[in-house]
């Protein structure tokens, strides 16, 4: 299996969402999770309230019964909404989550670059 089925079979199962809706979930209480690294939000910017996970971190930030857990990791039940550059990675890092018990994850088409391309707020980077 190459790449592609790879994404294809884990994409299957679960629903992904837009930038707007992906909005609309964190303005209810949605847990944005930035996966990129470090140079790209340095190039293009964060996304406001938007909590960042180094990828190579994600699962051991984001288990609500882990020993390094994030303070934003409250419980199994919690929808997060994990974001890389174009909504590659993502896909991936959700799969995983799925299989700690997080089956409310899910990740966002076209990653940082929809947000931005929606018009959806983002904080410059710094020094532009």
């Amino acid at each position: 299996m190459g790449i592609d089925e790879l994404l294809e079979r884990v994409r299957a199962g679960y629903d992904r969402i837009g930038p707007a809706e992906a909005a609309g979930e964190a303005a209810s209480g949605a847990l944005l999770v930035d996966i990129r690294y470090a140079a790209l939000r340095d190039r293009d910017g964060l996304i406001p309230g938007a909590l960042v996970v180094e990828r190579n971190e994600l699962e051991w930030r984001l288990d609500p019964r882990g020993s390094h857990r994030a303070a934003e990791a409250v419980g199994h039940g919690l929808r997060i909404i994990v974001l890389c550059n174009e909504g590659y990675a993502s896909s991936l890092a959700v799969a995983s989550l799925r299989q700690l018990g997080l089956r409310r994850a899910t990740d966002l088409i076209g990653g940082f670059q929809a947000w931005r391309a929606a018009g959806l707020p983002v904080i410059a980077p710094l020094g532009s």
